[in-house]
């Protein structure tokens, strides 16, 4: 490396950007909405039961006051892991360029990074092994939801909800379906017939909503792409249902808030540098996020697999 390459420096400007910039296609934050943490490595809450037991909370005069314990009684280890992806620009594309092509960099290098926090958020919502037992359901034969005659997505996904309700005592309030799944039960008959006298007869994700009585319903639609460029679907055939904290506006999650799952974000990041080549004539613009992505309490989620 050259004697100029070395002088990589952080750009507060591409870096306000960079936290700033969100790309509608990924939706794994619905599921494991970032929350900041001091260190690399270290303890977090696990959440079960007991998060949601009911204290005695009445004090008689003079007695000591009644004591909780949030999220202490199990914990489990983080180790974050850096992402990291750099765009040259040469010094000719800047000069004749109309757009800005430092922030054009920066745009392409968090799509990289977000497309990678989106594969392993969908790897590990759509894993058997990321649920506990019960909390997860594969569809055979006639209870498939392509079974336009038989199968009943209304009974199935009645059967998650109470099931979370049952283990956290938390409704779930964030349903995620892939893009195929979808595509399925909007043209499923026994969900039309519900609003065909009331509406045109199609079936949105507001009227989902309204028909599973979930607050929020996203689809999946990414993809990725193969060394071969064959290119795959980060969400396949299944529904993920999940309690998701919903922190005011502005505001940022914490990880001693019971939930389904977060994503550890080292506090700070994501961080935009930039240096130049050592003749001078390529700019970097390189950015970093450091993150894991991980299940806090699974008995807060439920995986409906293979659906059609």
């Amino acid at each position: 490396m050259g004697r100029m390459e070395e002088l990589r420096i952080v750009d507060p400007v591409l870096t306000t950007f960079a936290r700033g910039y969100e790309n509608s296609a990924f939706i794994g934050e619905e599921l494991f909405p970032f929350a900041p943490v001091e260190k690399e490595a270290g303890k977090i809450p696990q959440f079960g039961k007991d998060n949601f037991k009911l204290y005695n909370t009445e004090r008689a005069i003079t007695a000591d006051s009644n004591r909780m314990q949030i999220g202490t009684n199990s914990t489990i280890d983080f180790v974050l892991t850096e992402h990291d992806i750099e765009v040259p620009v040469d010094y000719r594309e800047k000069q004749e360029d109309i757009f800005d092509r430092e922030k054009t960099a920066t745009k392409a290098s968090m799509d990289i990074i977000a497309l990678k926090h989106e594969k392993i958020c969908g790897d590990l919502a759509q894993n058997l092994n990321s649920y506990p037992s019960g909390n997860k359901v594969t569809l055979t034969s006639t209870d498939k939801w392509s079974d336009y005659v038989n199968s009943d997505p209304v009974k199935n996904v009645d059967n998650a909800k109470e099931t979370i309700r049952g283990k956290t005592g938390k409704i779930p309030n964030t349903m995620i379906l892939g893009a195929e799944a979808f595509k399925t039960l909007k043209n499923h008959p026994k969900l039309i017939a519900k609003i065909q006298y009331s509406m045109k007869g199609i079936l949105t994700i507001p009227i989902l909503q309204e028909i599973f009585d979930i607050e929020n319903i996203v689809v999946g639609k990414s993809v990725y792409s193969t060394d071969a460029g064959v290119l795959t679907d980060i969400w396949g055939d299944n529904a993920v249902l999940a309690y998701v904290p919903k922190v005011p506006t502005g505001s940022q999650n914490s990880v001693y808030e019971p939930a389904f799952g977060y994503t550890l974000r080292k506090k700070g990041n994501p961080v935009t540098f930039k240096y130049n080549s050592s003749n001078g004539k390529v700019l970097y613009v390189n950015t970093t996020d450091i993150y894991e992505v991980k299940i806090v309490g699974g008995e807060a989620g439920y995986l409906i697999n293979d659906v059609s």
